[in-house]
């Protein structure tokens, strides 16, 4: 059972990937802001991170980039669910520092499998 974060401000999208992440076994917690996210992240050290992308203020490209160049946070994976369905979205992230990218709505296998393959490095 890994500890992940999911950050997105869409409630409907929280309750749908913590429904999918908890039946996999998973311990889940949520914030709505790249600003929470980076907070939390480094006072609690998730096993993950998923990551939406179009949020207010800090945006999840900006909270990945933060988290993955900073020494006490670049060890955890952030995995990138968004909307954004260009190809161009999916290597910008790569290129902030996301593990891994997915399209919603997500796939209940896509995820875990996703999810499973950060967790294993």
């Amino acid at each position: 059972m890994a500890r992940i974060l999911i950050v997105d401000d869409s409630p409907t999208d929280v309750q749908n990937l913590r429904n999918l992440l908890q039946k996999a076994g998973h311990s889940v917690s949520d914030v709505s802001s790249g600003e929470e996210a980076i907070s939390r992240v480094r006072s609690e050290k998730p096993d993950a991170v998923i990551m939406d992308v179009v949020m207010p203020g800090v945006n999840g490209f900006q909270a990945t980039r933060t988290l993955s160049k900073d020494a006490a946070t670049a060890h955890i994976p952030i995995v990138v669910v968004s909307s954004k369905s260009q190809e161009t979205d999916r290597v910008w992230a790569l290129r902030q520092g996301a593990r891994e990218y997915l399209v919603k709505p997500v796939k209940e296998a896509d995820l875990l499998a996703k999810v499973n393959a950060v967790l294993a490095g």
